[in-house]
This record gives C-alpha cells, structure tokens and sequence, in this order.
C-alpha cells in the first residue's frame, strides 16, 4: 500500500514539474512580431463575388494570415500569403481531440470610406483565456491585433460597399503537435481568413422559434461553456437537427431539473419582463461558467445600463421609462408565467453574426409559449439596443468601440 502511494506520489511530482517546466518555458519564448511579418501576394487575385449571392461563412478573401508556434521557440514569423489548405500532419491533436478555439468579429466599411473592426481588444482577450483553458499558447494581443489589421486593409477590397454588409473575421488556433496523446502540444498554428459577409437579414427582421431542449445540455458548471472552442459546437448538431425536425430554428439550451435559460443556439439571450410598476427589467444569465462571454452581450448591457443611468437616450426607448438590468438566473417557469400573465415582453440572442435576433415562440414541454413582437419583428428594447449598436459599428455614430484600420 506504502509502495503504491509513494509510486503515486511519484507520478504526480514528475507531472507537477513538466507542467512546471512548460508554463516557463512558455513564459520565456518570443511573442508574436508584427516587425518580422512577411507578405507574399497571391499570383492571380479572385473576381469579388455578387454581393446579392454571399452567404454567410462560404466566400473567403484572397489572402490569409498564418503564424506557426512551437514549444522550444515560441512564435514563429507570421505571414500572410494567399488563401488555400493547410498542410496537417494525420496525427496531429487538433484531429484526435478537438485542441483548437477561434473567434469571430466583422471589419466595416463605413460611408466615408473608413474600415474599422468592433471592439477587437474584447476578442483577443477572449480568444487568451480560451487557449489558457485548453493549454495552447497564449499570445500577445495587441501585437495579433495589428497582423489582422494589415491583413484586412491587404484584402480590404473585398468589403461590400451595400448597406448591412461586412467582412467577417476569424481567427483560429489549433494544436498541431504530431504524435497520438492527450496533453500541451508541442507546436500550434494561429491563422486568421476573412469573408465578406451580408446582413443575417436581409429581407427585414424575421423572429426565430425556439425548442426548449430538457434533453440536451450545452455546458455544465466546471466544463468549457464560457470558452470559445471548437468542442462546444459539434454537439449542438444533433439537437439542433432534431428541433428543426420538430418545426424550431433553434434550441434554447436549458440546464438543471430547473430548466434554468442559458444560451440560444450559438447566441446569448436576453429577457424583457414587465414589471408592476409598469418598468421594464432586461434580464440575461450570470457568466457563471456555463455562458460565453460574448461582445455583442457586453455591449448590448452597457448600452442599455447607460441608458438606465442617464448617460445615453437609446432611439425609440421614452427616457422617462424605468429600465432594470439584471444578470441573473431566469427559469422557464418565470418566462412561461410571465407570458401567461402580460408580463413577457420580449426575448432575444444576441451575438456576431446576426447582431440581434428576436425570438416569437418557444416550444417547451409540450406547448408553445408565444412571445410579443413589433410589426417589423423587433421588440421595444431589442429595436432600440439594435438601432445604437449597428449605428456604432457602421460609422453613422461615433464610438470608441469603433477602432479605424484604414
């Protein structure tokens, strides 16, 4: 018994110091240099593609940015050379256990021809903890900012001019460490592709239903839920698949024998309850470990909080009326009582891609819980925050959420 605790013991301290070892000699390598960026020009550019027939995620620029790592040298140069598939050993973890993560932010074009990104610094920083979590390299922010900025006024072309449209940025690491087994890889890529993009909806504002899956869990407290990593995606698939199935475009993930609200589909959510009072409380979830973080979230809080205080007057919203922002926990309960009795006043996700997306129905246990909507879709709270917040991103207001690339 004394000889397998001490050969226990054993294992444990040599682990202790390879982690110890790894984490500084990560501390110790070089970071990313913008200073050492090398451009290599595609040969023969694309043809810019027919605004009318972009969808979303299927069109890429001509050039894309690549930066190697590896465990002895740190970050290696970076480069931007023409769009076209990565070379990835059949070995490497990236394959074998999902070690990657990304983000997802749009360049705009505003009218007076100025490209800017929308809040990027929130980006990098998330994209950080997220490699923190699954032990890839971490990075300099800043200094990945400044490579994606000249590798977006490279292809800057390619950013529609028509109303609604951007470019939409994505930046992914992976693991490419070329041996089976679980554990910090010894090399990784950070690359980043660009697509020009149009609006989630271009024909108006459509509300989306929503199945209230008591089947499936997207995150659990302790997982992974509040990383951007790829692993979080794939499993939402099949219950998605089987919402649609059952006539909803999305599933509002659900957690607990509570069925406490978490996420919508790929999107954070958002409440409007009718208080007594006649006031309106803006509710989403707590970042309790189980809810991403998103940018579009953070600002459609400060937006409305600034609103509450006084700072700003959001279009459409009267300056007289009470508006309460809360984070925390709602149940289904609350939001089916709430629909029952006149109080849900609207429910929406929030997020990059589509900004806002107003919700109409939920399916839940058996019955549909209707949701208030304007004529164009929208609900009073939702059209407001969305008003000011596409008006910053697209240069019609003033923001230093707005940063100038070119």
């Amino acid at each position: 018994m004394a000889t397998s605790i001490l050969r226990s013991s054993l294992r444990l301290s040599s682990n202790t110091r390879n982690a110890t070892v790894y984490f500084r000699s990560m501390s110790s390598q070089r970071d990313i240099d913008p200073s050492r960026l090398e451009f290599h020009p595609i040969a023969t550019p694309k043809p810019l593609p027919e605004v009318s027939k972009l969808k979303f995620g299927h069109t890429f620029t001509d050039h894309m940015l690549t930066i190697p790592w590896a465990q002895e040298s740190g970050w290696g140069v970076p480069k931007i050379q023409p769009y076209g598939p990565l070379a990835l050993d059949p070995s490497c973890t990236v394959l074998h256990y999902a070690q990657t993560i990304f983000e997802g932010m749009k360049a705009y074009r505003h009218d007076d021809g100025r490209v800017t990104l929308f809040r990027p610094d929130m980006n990098m920083k998330r994209m950080n903890t997220s490699a923190k979590r699954i032990a890839l390299p971490t990075f300099d922010g800043t200094a990945l900012l400044e490579l994606i900025k000249q590798l977006i006024r490279t292809d800057k072309h390619w950013i529609p001019t028509a109303p609604g449209h951007s470019l939409y940025v994505r930046p992914t690491l992976i693991g490419t460490q070329k041996a089976i087994g679980v554990g910090p890889p010894n090399e990784a890529l950070l690359f980043v592709i660009l697509s020009p993009v149009g609006p989630y909806y271009p024909d108006g504002f459509k509300p989306v239903s929503l199945f209230g899956t008591t089947e499936y869990v997207r995150a659990a407290p302790g997982g992974t839920g509040a990383y951007k990593l790829g692993v979080n995606y794939a499993p939402g698939i099949l219950p998605q698949k089987e919402a649609a199935k059952q006539g909803y475009a999305q599933n509002l993930w659900l957690h607990g024998p509570e069925h406490y609200l978490t996420e919508v589909g790929t999107m954070n959510m958002f409440v409007v309850f009718r208080k007594e009072n006649g006031g309106l409380e803006l509710v989403t979830p707590p970042l309790d470990g189980m809810i991403l973080p998103g940018v579009t979230r953070d600002s459609v809080l400060t937006l409305a909080r600034e609103h509450a205080q006084g700072k700003i007057a959001l279009p459409g919203l009267p300056t007289g009326l009470e508006l309460t922002v809360t984070e925390r926990p709602v149940k289904m309960s609350e939001v089916r009582d709430a629909a029952k009795e006149g109080r849900l006043v609207e429910l929406f996700g929030s997020g990059t891609a589509a900004v806002i997306s107003p919700v109409d129905k939920i399916g839940y246990l058996g019955e549909d819980i209707l949701i208030p909507t304007g004529e164009d879709g929208m609900g009073p709270v939702s059209r407001a925050v969305w008003t000011e917040l596409s008006g910053r991103q697209t240069g019609v207001i003033e923001s230093d959420w707005s940063v100038v690339i070119a």
